[in-house]
């Protein structure tokens, strides 16, 4: 099993309550988790979702 599995971004999208869509903007805007391209599809790897969160948690909190 892999330790640092890859997201679909319905899967991203899902966890944050929010639109494929709007994960595709996050990204091409810079603002979102880094995705990674292979083929056709982008997915996020789990610990790139978590250094996200961790990043817009501090800056909610002053800490960044």
């Amino acid at each position: 099993m892999d330790k640092d599995p890859f997201r679909t971004s319905e899967e991203v999208a899902a966890r944050y309550c929010t639109s494929p869509s709007t994960v595709r903007y996050w990204r091409h805007a810079g603002i979102g988790p880094r995705g990674v391209k292979i083929g056709r599809k982008v997915l996020y790897r789990e610990s790139e979702l978590q250094r996200w969160e961790s990043e817009r948690e501090a800056m909610e909190s002053g800490a960044a």
